[in-house]
């Protein structure tokens, strides 16, 4: 444990690779130079350790392995330990793995490292993935923005019904992909060319224009852009 606290450097990410992971905290905003107020989304950057090192000759592929939000010891099984241990850590709410090209990116790092935001900077272009809100079981008006059916001439309790979903006997089928009533949010959303307004890598916090997909103390994944400048 104290041999991995040692080894505790803060390298970086190579530019265009890999990623680091942060906490969303909500939103506010801030005035750029010229005075417009500029609406911003705060993430806050926790430690995010190396757990695990993946070379191509032993994995057959290159790849780190993060641990997000360290757990107490009392609530990590044996095999977390056993797979965690060299981090330094007992165990983690949250696990991902950044690939990388080659082994190349990767060899100055090894289990324990804390990695840090300062490969990105204020003016960069990143992309931000996160897990969106989940809203559960929805009607189409809600989901697929449908206009719903008739309000008067005696409509009667289908007034946000879907309507025809098919046709006659030919093709007498509905046909896959027909947006239907159901589970609404909860997935994986991207978001390419989020601009970076400010990083400030010791309070750990970095603050991004807009939006970003998720609720508050939902996990963001913040990677460099790779359609910056396209």
């Amino acid at each position: 444990m104290e041999e991995a606290q040692k080894q505790n450097t803060k390298p970086t990410l190579s530019a265009g690779l890999g990623g680091i992971l942060g906490v969303k905290s909500g939103m506010t905003q801030v005035y750029a130079e010229d005075g417009r107020s500029l609406a911003v989304t705060v993430v806050e950057v926790k430690p995010n350790y190396v757990t695990q090192v993946k070379k191509s000759e032993k994995h057959g592929y290159s790849a780190v392995q993060i641990g997000f939000l360290p757990k107490k010891e009392s609530r990590v099984n044996k095999a977390e330990n056993g797979h965690f241990k060299k981090s330094g850590q007992p165990g983690y709410y949250h696990s991902q793995e950044f690939r990388f090209d080659n082994d190349q990116a990767i060899e100055s790092l090894s289990e324990g490292n804390v990695l840090s935001a300062d490969f990105i900077k204020a003016g960069d272009l990143v992309d931000v993935s996160a897990v969106s809100k989940g809203k559960g079981f929805q009607g189409t008006m809600k989901k697929y923005n449908y206009s719903g059916s008739y309000k008067t001439h005696g409509a009667s309790v289908n007034h946000r019904s879907i309507g025809s979903i098919g046709m006659r006997a030919e093709p007498g089928k509905v046909f896959k992909g027909k947006p239907m009533p159901g589970h609404m949010g909860h997935v994986k959303v991207s978001i390419q060319n989020v601009k970076v307004v400010k990083v400030d890598v010791e309070a750990g916090i970095v603050l991004l224009h807009g939006s970003v997909p998720g609720p508050r103390s939902g996990i963001v994944t913040i990677r460099k852009a790779v359609k910056a400048g396209v």
